[in-house]
């Protein structure tokens, strides 16, 4: 059995000083946006309580679904490498980026090298290109990037079709044909999951490739909230996941933080079963829970807390 936790959007804070040339762009509005709303949701003491949670249930790999920063500011960067250090060995940790790591134009290609040990393929390490592949044990981790500036007040994401073409290449290729294949992506690729000006814009590019090509579980975060879908595959719907924010606390008006937990293993008939696990925090007491117990990942019924 491989165990495969999923995290996202820990938007770690505090926001840095602001450049000077600061001022003068997107990065304003976001300062802003973070003072009047996030800050006050947001924080340390919730994301280490989660993840020390999450540490305690011994995970094999750690998936991470973008925006670890807020403005894409180089000290983000820092910070965010030295999180995703605590997390674990760059082996044993893969991340995304997500449209706050490409907060303005530039930014992510300047700063992005100092997570490459956590965003590079096996064959490849230390060098970042979009899809990236890493095969552990029998499961295949696939990351992709739809994180690109955009104007103020857009929060979309672009997936391109040159990437697709990768990715479509990748999951076709028959070497990894008999592993179980998790696609990781910042955007919900599903349709109206979020609103236009936050959605992934050429969402249908990307459930093209799965629709020829399949995977087995695609990992999503950008929404904040808990949900669960599926888009189509050549063999049936293949589930869509997303995880609130990892930094989130109660009183928001998105779910306090959660992570998940997915149980892999073949079954005797030489298919796959994965069982899933979400836990988190109540938003009325601010415990951790469980919302769902080593349930079948092709089970989308409505998850109850538990305590």
């Amino acid at each position: 059995m491989f165990r495969l936790a999923h995290i996202s959007d820990p938007h770690l804070g505090p926001i840095p000083a602001l450049g000077p040339g600061d001022y003068f762009n997107k990065r304003v509005l976001g300062l802003l946006f973070w003072k009047g709303n996030r800050k006050r949701h947001m924080g340390a003491e919730w994301r280490d309580r989660l993840i020390a949670d999450l540490k305690d249930a011994a995970p094999d790999h750690i998936a991470v679904t973008g925006d670890i920063t807020n403005l894409a500011l180089e000290t983000e960067f820092e910070r965010g490498r030295a999180w995703l250090e605590s997390l674990g060995d760059p082996r044993d940790v893969s991340v995304i980026p997500g449209n706050h790591d490409a907060y303005i134009r530039g930014a992510f290609r300047r700063h992005a090298p100092q997570w490459a040990p956590f965003m590079s393929a096996d064959t490849a390490p230390e060098t970042i290109a979009f899809p990236y592949l890493r095969k552990r044990d029998d499961l295949c981790l696939i990351g992709t990037s739809t994180g690109i500036a955009m104007p103020p007040f857009v929060a979309g994401g672009v997936f391109g079709r040159a990437q697709a073409a990768r990715l479509e290449a990748m999951l076709g290729d028959p070497s990894i044909a008999d592993t179980f294949r998790i696609v990781m992506i910042h955007h919900p690729p599903q349709p109206r999951a979020t609103l236009f000006r936050k959605s992934l814009f050429d969402a249908e590019v990307f459930r093209q490739v799965i629709a020829r090509t399949g995977a087995d579980l695609i990992l999503h975060g950008h929404t904040h909230l808990a949900t669960r879908a599926a888009i189509a595959g050549p063999a049936g719907p293949v589930p869509v996941v997303c995880v609130p924010a990892t930094s989130n606390g109660p009183g928001a008006s998105r779910p306090a933080g959660r992570y998940n937990l997915f149980d892999i293993a073949r079954t005797a008939s030489a298919g796959w079963q994965a069982l899933w696990t979400e836990r988190g925090f109540d938003s009325r007491t601010g415990e951790l829970v469980t919302f769902r117990d080593r349930e079948p990942i092709g089970s989308f019924r409505p998850a109850a807390p538990s305590q």
